[in-house]
């Protein structure tokens, strides 16, 4: 692997770090991960973000009918744990992963409490394309008037993270993927309507 595990993965963080301060924006990766050699099921700016954000104080689940080829790997890459959903505290969806599943993982994952709110699950979710073209519209802290964004993530999830968001400061932090290495985050504090596709 030709990934700096200093400069390149700092640069990842970064950028995670400024998609979480201005939602619905979209970062691209592609620079990065460019350096990528390993031939892995899942796409490159999920494998950089994991890799930027894990470690061995951390645990994670994944999603995906490649459990072990995917987890072990990003168990091996960062030292952080495999855990079940209700305990993990970074959840990794791939691409061919159900929409029961990750039903199911949002209202079992960990959304904090009162007195630690930061307890939550962060949440790495993987979708063909993203653009900032109708889907979603979102408002909130970070963002001027609304962004519209298109993910492709199914309706019920959606609905399914309102619920979990709905007691703030606790709640779930997203940041999703594509196979063209851009990557966009949706923090707790997001409002998130459904508008359709125009």
């Amino acid at each position: 692997m030709a990934i700096d595990q200093v400069h390149d993965l700092q640069q990842v963080y970064r950028k995670i770090l400024y998609s979480m301060s201005r939602p619905g924006d979209i970062s691209i990766l592609r620079e990065q991960a460019e350096q990528v050699d390993y031939q892995l099921p899942c796409y490159d700016a999920t494998l950089l973000s994991a890799m930027a954000l894990l470690d061995g104080e951390v645990s994670f689940h994944l999603i995906s009918e490649k459990q072990q080829q995917v987890g072990g790997k990003i168990s091996e890459y960062t030292l952080a744990k495999q855990a079940p959903a209700d305990k993990a505290d970074y959840i990794i969806v791939l691409q061919d992963a159900t929409e029961l599943s990750i039903l199911q993982a949002i209202y079992q994952c960990k959304i904090g409490d009162l007195i630690d709110p930061q307890n939550s699950s962060t949440w790495i979710i993987e979708t063909p394309k993203l653009s900032n073209t109708a889907e979603l519209k979102l408002m909130g802290p970070g963002i001027k008037n609304e962004v519209k964004l298109f993910t492709g993530i199914y309706t019920k999830a959606w609905q399914a993270r309102k619920e979990r968001i709905n007691e703030y400061p606790l709640g779930i932090d997203l940041i999703i993927t594509d196979a063209q290495a851009h990557i966009v985050c949706i923090p707790r504090t997001t409002t998130v309507e459904i508008t359709g596709v125009e």
